[in-house]
């Protein structure tokens, strides 16, 4: 399975053996928006906000909204419980159409699991008229998945304030112009405005108008244009938008990975690390 999918590929394999769809939405950050509760039929809820994040606070910052990875152990805990088992393929979507069905994917395949993101999410299934049902916790079967953690696919603020400083790695930060310039606020209190110093702006929405990813050859000429040849570091607000960069790259053959506590744990105020405001 490639890890981009239309809603056509889906409609003709949705109910087969074995394919797992995961409504991966979320609301967008300092909001209170609802989660849809329908969706395409038989999806799962994955609950990128509440299970399937990192809820404690290992690093000292508090959990002011990053969306930080799982441990490997506790990943596995959560797919078993959602009722993933061996062998099954997974097609993650959004309400958004492109928002946070990337990280769904970019968590999954780091778990060693085949994984896809459908292109254009929810809006793109109802505007091709299929129906809507309610959106499930489990799949209703005994999960029995096994996690095999790529620990690459993952970096932090040391690896990320390195890369920065050695010109080693290109980050990209995936948030609007307005918020990687300061010119608008972050939405989580504790959190300053502005960028990391020597990040490149590439807003995720430019890879993906409307909710769908470019065709590849546009991809690779604005991730060209954004990082040059270097491998890549995505970063945004917590760690979810970020994986929108990491799928273009991998549909274009290029290097990337993650930084998982992104803005939300660099920008914060007593996280002692620099930044700066401007274009």
């Amino acid at each position: 399975m490639r890890d981009l999918v239309d809603v056509d590929w889906l409609a003709e394999h949705l109910g087969a053996p074995g394919l797992v769809v995961l409504d991966a939405s979320m609301a967008p950050p300092g909001t209170d928006e609802p989660l849809p509760t329908e969706g395409i039929p038989g999806a799962v809820r994955f609950d990128i906000d509440g299970r399937f994040s990192r809820q404690d606070d290992a690093d000292g910052l508090g959990p002011v909204g990053v969306h930080d990875a799982l441990a490997p152990d506790d990943l596995e805990r959560e797919l078993r419980w959602i009722g993933l088992r061996a062998g099954d393929r997974v097609v993650a979507y959004d309400a958004a159409g492109m928002f946070s069905s990337a990280r769904a994917w970019w968590v999954l395949r780091a778990a060693g699991i085949d994984a896809a993101v459908l292109d254009g999410g929810l809006p793109a299934w109802v505007e091709a008229g299929h129906p809507l049902a309610p959106v499930s916790g489990t799949t209703g079967r005994a999960g029995d998945v096994s996690v095999r953690w790529d620990a690459s696919a993952f970096v932090d603020a040391d690896v990320t304030a390195a890369a920065l400083a050695t010109g080693d790695a290109a980050v990209l930060d995936a948030r609007s112009p307005a918020r990687y310039s300061g010119a608008e606020p972050d939405p989580r209190p504790e959190v300053r405005a502005g960028h990391m110093p020597g990040a490149r702006s590439l807003h995720y929405a430019a890879l993906a108008p409307g909710g769908r990813l470019l065709p590849e050859a546009e991809l690779a000429e604005r991730l060209r244009a954004a990082a040059g040849e270097q491998r890549i570091i995505a970063s945004c607000g917590s760690g979810v938008t970020a994986a929108v960069v990491a799928l273009a790259a991998t549909l274009v053959g290029r290097d990337a990975t993650v930084y998982d506590g992104s803005w939300a744990e660099w920008g914060r105020a007593d996280s002692g690390r620099p930044i700066e405001a401007g274009d």
